[in-house]
């Protein structure tokens, strides 16, 4: 009786893959594989999903195969001569085909709220949840096939200024933006590039509330991105995104950003860019450092 139950025991305790009849399988496929290349998470970008800093890509964020999960965490700064901006947020990819983010954006008027009637340092505050589905293609390994990874996503965004926002002519302090990437990497010179259309109603990506007194509609625009790998750690890049101008108060303008992103690993990478954001407010235009760190699984 006790060889019986040292042998149940010895079977219960042995993995799984060990007890097939057809020979040992391999271990079981780990939760946090990072088995992307290194780069291919992208960064975060402002709102919080994967992409570069401005504009956002068709990659699912994070390094997990198609048989794991990613995760990252990021902080960035951007100061401009007459604004700071802060944002910080999560965003998980699943099996290389789902992304879920949030991020927490703060935009403080630092002087020039004082000039406006806010008060000095007066400060917006925005939710931004989203969520990014992968329909077709692989940035990565469809070299040998011409079509794009293509993702189709949604932001919602909650802002905490309603009173202050329908005073300047805004219609609401919610809003939802949807949009369609496609990214292409062309391994051999280490190029990727990217092509977003949003459909949006957000007035300085929300921060200024969505919609106005000169339209209430809904506009596509542009949000294209080039990234160069330099070396398999290092890449320099460009965003560039439109955005609609619904308020009568102070015409919006696009927006670009020349960035160099450093990967010191799957764990942890720096991204450093100079942005322009144009005209903010009737303050003039708004050029400044981005800075941007994200912290992964």
């Amino acid at each position: 009786m006790s060889q019986f139950i040292f042998t149940i025991l010895l079977l219960l305790t042995q993995p799984v893959w060990a007890q097939d009849d057809e020979g040992a399988k391999p271990p079981p496929q780990q939760l946090f594989d990072r088995g992307r290349l290194l780069a291919t998470g992208g960064v975060s970008q402002v709102e919080g999903a994967g992409g570069g800093g401005l504009s956002t890509w068709a990659l699912i964020t994070g390094y997990g195969s198609r048989d794991a999960i990613g995760a990252n965490a990021h902080y960035t700064f951007v100061g401009t001569s007459d604004f700071h901006l802060n944002t910080g947020g999560v965003a998980v990819g699943l099996f290389d085909r789902v992304e879920l983010s949030y991020a927490r954006v703060a935009f403080n008027t630092r002087d020039a709220g004082a000039k406006l009637g806010l008060g000095r340092g007066f400060t917006f505050h925005e939710n931004v949840y989203g969520a990014k589905l992968k329909l077709f293609g692989d940035a990565i390994f469809d070299q040998d096939r011409w079509w794009p990874q293509v993702s189709i996503g949604v932001q919602h965004k909650t802002n905490d200024r309603g009173a202050i926002i329908r005073a300047i002519g805004g219609k609401s302090d919610k809003g939802t933006d949807y949009y369609i990437s496609a990214s292409k990497m062309f391994l051999s010179p280490g190029l990727l590039v990217n092509a977003t259309l949003r459909q949006t109603k957000a007035n300085q990506f929300g921060i200024l509330g969505f919609g106005g007194d000169k339209s209430n509609a809904y506009h596509t625009e542009f949000e294209g991105a080039v990234a160069l790998l330099l070396s398999k750690r290092f890449a320099i890049g460009a965003d560039y995104r439109t955005k609609p101008s619904n308020l009568s108060f102070a015409r919006e303008q696009n927006a670009f950003d020349v960035f160099a992103a450093f990967f010191l690993n799957k764990h942890l990478s720096a991204t450093v860019a100079y942005v322009g954001l144009g005209d903010i407010a009737l303050q003039g235009r708004q050029n400044g450092v981005y800075i941007s760190l994200q912290a992964g699984l």
